[in-house]
């Protein structure tokens, strides 16, 4: 098992000492190595809570360190990790390598919630999922270790919930685009088109065939046996969570979110738009939530509710 120390201990931006970051193998529950990171405070060995983050499709977990930095050093361990055939658990050429959507949720989630549970057994275990990520997270078989979700611009991946001036070129992109450059490269190319890593052959013929409104496992899947019993877990989650949405996100809009929920019928959820000016920032978009840039004025809410905190901050407009 790799562990690589990427960095010495130092003074954190907000005073607090600079976490412990460490670049780690994580199993799959299948056996397949995901390439992990772990990030801890110092003389953190027995936290009240640690957190799993999982990521939007083909974004590199990188793009999460800032945030995750950001909790380890309030004494809140986080393991980031990247789905198969993604940055660091991309092993050779994705031409030919089949992963779905079933291997992302399933079996790398669920190895990474194994690891996380593994090292720090008595900790409240929370889920922090971003985009798409909301989808992946529900449907490993281990869901039940979770005690909360914080779900960060979540949808489901359906371009009709976008915001409307995107709707048509996304639609042309996902449905028209991604499907032939899959068959002829093997793979969704998508750092040719500037769309992030590159997606494996399974997960981006899945994604173009997301044409309606609800998830149709047999729309790629024959017998959809996967698919319908990674729904079939969404229903039986019976935590908190709290949804965080952008006004200014063109793709996980408000229908957006209220779509990916209703996967999730048993949450009990506290939703929330958060308007840019109202935290003090130009604009949040489906990625601003990561950057630094939102620190100051919109990390320490999720921190306080990993913590245990229920209640919506002032800056949050709760949706009917």
């Amino acid at each position: 098992m790799r562990h690589v120390v990427r960095n010495e201990v130092e003074e954190h931006s907000s005073g607090l000492p600079k976490p412990i970051i460490v670049e780690t193998d994580v199993p799959a529950l299948d056996g397949y190595v995901l390439g992990g990171t772990l990030f801890e405070s110092v003389g953190g060995s027995d936290p009240a809570c640690a957190v799993v983050i999982t990521g939007g499709g083909g974004i590199p977990a990188t793009r999460y360190r800032h945030f995750a930095t950001f909790l380890a050093a309030a004494g809140i361990p986080v393991l980031t990790f990247d789905y198969r055939g993604i940055a660091r658990s991309r092993r050779g050429s994705l031409r030919g390598f089949q992963a779905r959507a079933e291997d992302w949720s399933e079996l790398d989630c669920g190895g990474a919630v194994a690891w996380m549970r593994t090292r720090y057994p008595r900790a409240d275990l929370a889920g922090v999922a971003h985009s798409i990520g909301a989808l992946m997270i529900g449907g490993a078989p281990n869901v039940s270790e979770f005690s909360r979700f914080v779900f960060i611009a979540a949808h489901t991946g359906y371009y009709g919930d976008y915001a409307k001036r995107h709707r048509l070129p996304m639609a042309v992109l996902w449905h028209g685009i991604m499907p032939v450059l899959t068959r002829i490269f093997g793979y969704f190319p998508a750092r040719l088109l500037r769309l992030g890593e590159n997606i494996p052959a399974g997960m981006a013929l899945q994604w173009a065939a997301r044409r309606t409104p609800e998830l149709r496992p047999e729309a790629t899947d024959p017998d959809g046996v996967r698919g319908r019993s990674m729904l079939a877990r969404f229903g039986q989650i019976r935590i908190p969570a709290l949804a965080v949405s952008f006004a200014d996100d063109a793709f996980a809009t408000v229908e957006g979110t209220r779509r990916l929920l209703d996967v999730y019928p048993g949450l009990s959820v506290t939703q929330l738009v958060l308007d840019p000016a109202a935290v003090g920032m130009e604009s949040i978009g489906h990625f601003g939530f990561f950057r630094r840039t939102a620190e100051a004025m919109i990390w320490p809410t999720v921190v306080d509710y990993l913590r245990g905190a229920t209640s919506a901050p002032p800056t949050g407009m709760p949706l009917a």
